[in-house]
């Protein structure tokens, strides 16, 4: 052994506090964007049955909701809506007094200081439940931007401090910047959902929002899971155009492109921490195949370790609660 020559790494891993200590990766409450669902209607607080702990909400129990989520210290929610009605141009995403926007008032209302976000799609509120305008059966890109802009326009109004459009339409963030600013919201930042892949991990988000579509799928918008580069292209266009965060969507299976966003701009990155990657480990923990809250902790630790700024995440409620303790 005398002629052995190796690191005794072990020396910084003997005791708790000598880990916590060298520990390079750290999560905060201030990291999670919280995602809550508005949905017509009064005293309803109804589960999502493939997202055990995520509910919709009427505006009547949601403010019960998001003081919870403030009592715990989180900072930031993200609204979704879920109209009464539905049509072929998703008018209910703009109307003034549609279901985000009544929502975000309220909110914005009772809980000043919380940042509120709005989710900028058309989907949960067109009878095809795509995210743009439909002919033929194809989803036109140019129509749909005037939508969005009179969506995140209405959105700003209701007082949203963050427009956050998911739509993957080209040019969406140029046509939303200059909509906002052109309104009087120069002062709005937008967190675009610049590199969204055409995932299956949104199964169980399409049964919360019912937005799930009437035909196809969302590959000629959404980018293919296989593609790095292009992941580079859409992020490139979309700070060009004046985005101020960037989000990968999902996270868990591509932590690679978190990174790939980190190390190229200089902008907060954002993970969105998708429905189906919930699922599963709430599906796990229930049978009692996985420690939820060890799994949990380590899953959000990989995605700031790759490079996540804020962590959107259905967990977010229940990490507060852990670092609490």
């Amino acid at each position: 052994m005398d002629a052995l020559q190796f690191h005794r790494h072990r020396r910084l891993r003997q005791t708790e506090n000598l880990r916590a200590m060298v520990r390079e990766t750290h999560l905060h409450v201030e990291d999670f964007i919280y995602p809550v669902f508005a949905i017509e209607g009064e005293n309803v607080k109804q589960e999502v049955p493939s997202m055990p702990g995520v509910y919709q909400f009427s505006l009547d129990r949601l403010n019960d909701e998001i003081a919870e989520a403030v009592e715990l210290g989180i900072k930031s929610v993200i609204i979704f809506g879920i109209p009464n009605e539905k049509d072929e141009v998703g008018s209910q995403a703009y109307c003034e007094h549609g279901i985000v926007q009544k929502a975000i008032h309220q909110v914005k209302q009772s809980f000043p200081d919380l940042v509120v976000i709005a989710d900028t799609c058309l989907c949960e509120y067109t009878s095809h439940g795509h995210c743009g305008v439909v002919e033929q059966e194809e989803v036109l890109n140019d129509p749909s931007l005037e939508l969005l802009v009179k969506t995140a326009v209405s959105q700003a109004s209701a007082g949203a401090d963050i427009i956050a459009p998911s739509n993957m339409m080209d040019g969406f963030v140029a046509a939303i910047r200059r909509g906002l600013d052109e309104a009087g919201f120069a002062h709005v930042p937008i967190m675009s959902y610049a590199v969204k892949y055409a995932s299956a991990f949104y199964g169980p988000f399409r049964d919360a929002a019912n937005s799930t579509p009437q035909f196809g799928d969302r590959k000629t918008y959404q980018m293919d899971p296989a593609n790095r580069l292009e992941a580079f292209r859409e992020a490139e266009s979309d700070v060009a155009e004046g985005a101020d965060f960037i989000m990968v969507k999902p996270a868990l299976a591509y932590l690679d492109i978190i990174r790939d966003m980190k190390n190229r701009f200089h902008l907060p990155i954002v993970a969105y921490n998708v429905s189906g990657e919930y699922a599963m480990i709430k599906a796990a923990a229930q049978n009692g195949w996985v420690n939820e809250k060890q799994i949990v902790l380590e899953m959000l630790l990989g995605m700031k370790r790759a490079g996540a700024d804020l962590i959107l995440t259905y967990f977010a409620k229940d990490v507060a609660r852990w670092l609490k303790e």
